[in-house]
């Protein structure tokens, strides 16, 4: 059964989920299983990694009709194939009070292929900007693509904004320097390994105009294994 999402006027359920292209630990791809934790963790709006498979044309690995027919969540439109769930893998799903205004797809620098969607989205809880992104495995790769998403931001109109995603730290605190002055970090606790989660890698960062009243990881139920990451989440309110 989900947990209850915030119902206070102005806030909103955020979540972030590697997903592994739906291979839980039992090294089987179950897209339903995937499912079926999205509709637990009760979020309105919920970043995805890991969203397709890893080879040409990489469809998807949790298909749209699954989503739409067991969570109650509508994937974006971020894709630039009609294969895809995302884009570089990065996914964003909506409650359907919410909707999209206008997405920025920014290429990130590294090693290997990375990408950040930056969504202006409007919905109970006012206009939000959400970037979603994976960042690098090499933390000078991922430097820069921090670098790169604030010169981003620092060129859009002001919104309240929230970055979600695997950003691929190990050290609790260190690491995020491209994010200060403009976001605030915050550690759910600790997503990886979901057989035994020794570190935070998945995280939710706050700009301006937004504060977290609740976070956590969820561990329960099919959560445990359906990836090998588990899913955070975070309830976000005005103000901060």
């Amino acid at each position: 059964m989900p947990f209850p999402p915030p119902t206070a006027p102005g806030h909103v359920r955020v979540a972030s989920y590697n997903i592994r292209k739906c291979i839980g630990l039992d090294r089987r791809r179950d897209p339903h299983r995937i499912a079926r934790v999205l509709h637990a963790l009760g979020a309105g709006i919920v970043a995805l990694q890991e969203s397709d498979k890893r080879l040409p044309p990489r469809a998807a690995a949790l298909p749209r009709e699954v989503i739409l027919s067991e969570t109650g969540l509508i994937p974006a439109r971020v894709a630039t194939t009609s294969v895809s769930l995302g884009w570089h893998g990065n996914a964003l799903l909506l409650g359907p009070d919410w909707r999209m205004e206008h997405l920025h797809r920014l290429p990130l620098p590294g090693l290997e292929p990375r990408g950040a969607l930056i969504g202006d989205l409007v919905g109970p809880a006012g206009p939000l900007r959400v970037v979603a992104t994976h960042l690098g495995l090499r933390r000078r790769d991922r430097q820069r693509q921090m670098t790169q998403i604030m010169a981003s931001l620092n060129r859009a109109p002001a919104r309240p904004t929230v970055l979600l995603g695997d950003l691929n730290e190990w050290a609790p605190h260190a690491g995020f320097a491209p994010l200060d002055p403009f976001f605030t970090l915050h550690n759910p606790g600790r997503s990886f390994h979901a057989r035994r989660p020794v570190a935070a890698l998945d995280r939710v960062a706050t700009g301006p105009g937004l504060s977290v009243t609740a976070m956590g990881v969820c561990r329960s139920g099919e959560a445990g294994r359906g990836s090998d990451h588990l899913p955070i989440w975070a309830d976000l309110a005005p103000g901060g």
